[in-house]
């Protein structure tokens, strides 16, 4: 007669072991948020050397055999223009002095467009872009968009909008290895961020939606906006 094989033992296992997992997966993000959330606490003095969206770049570079020549260099906001100041904003988030890191206004009207099929652009703002670039890369995911949701009221409450502007300015790509507003006017313009004028700002601040493929040179109409 053959016996059965008891299972029964296995079961208990399994679920132990599986609630091992989450819970060692639940303290790592625990972990990982707390060191997240530090690193924007020290932003507010220490200006950051790096960031993901960086590091991506170089990696993807590497794996693709392709060249790469990195122009980073982080400068007060005193030194750049208010004409490129305010163009970005104007650009990319312009109702930044009004908000606490989310727009609910552009996320209802992108929520709309969404439905109606007829989305243009984003309704991420300066804060929002800033925690992707530094932590995030330029991925999408739900649990990305999740630790973003939670890491903006932090970068708020601790940074304030001037330095958030002053490192979003400094950090952002605006082209192949091009990071940062002195690099940007420095290469396209020949000249230091202090120095740009209206129309170049206006050019640059174009570029930002899409910096592997736009041109300041192709952004002519932009420099025509008020």
């Amino acid at each position: 007669m053959t016996e059965k094989t008891d299972t029964h033992p296995k079961t208990p296992l399994r679920k132990g072991f599986l609630r091992s997992l989450v819970r060692w997966l639940a303290i790592g993000l625990v972990l990982l948020w707390s060191l997240a959330a530090l690193i924007l606490v020290t932003a507010r003095w220490i200006d950051p050397p790096t960031t993901v969206v960086h590091i991506q770049r170089r990696l993807q570079a590497w794996i693709h055999h392709m060249p790469y020549h990195e122009r980073y260099k982080f400068i007060p906001l005193g030194q750049i223009s208010p004409d490129l100041q305010h163009a970005v904003i104007a650009a990319e988030d312009a109702r930044f002095y009004q908000h606490h890191g989310f727009d609910w206004h552009q996320i209802r009207i992108a929520a709309e467009d969404d439905l109606e099929g007829d989305r243009t652009r984003g309704a991420s703002t300066i804060t929002q872009q800033l925690v992707k670039n530094l932590f995030f890369g330029t991925g999408r995911s739900i649990l990305r968009k999740g630790a973003e949701f939670t890491l903006v009221p932090v970068a708020e409450f601790v940074l304030g909008k001037r330095r958030i502007l002053e490192i979003y300015l400094n950090v952002v790509e605006w082209g192949p290895g091009i990071y940062g507003a002195e690099s940007a006017c420095r290469y396209y313009d020949g000249t230091a961020a202090r120095n740009v004028g209206r129309e170049q700002a206006a050019r640059l601040a174009a570029i930002l939606p899409a910096p592997l493929k736009r041109r300041p040179e192709r952004m002519n109409n932009y420099s025509a906006h008020p």
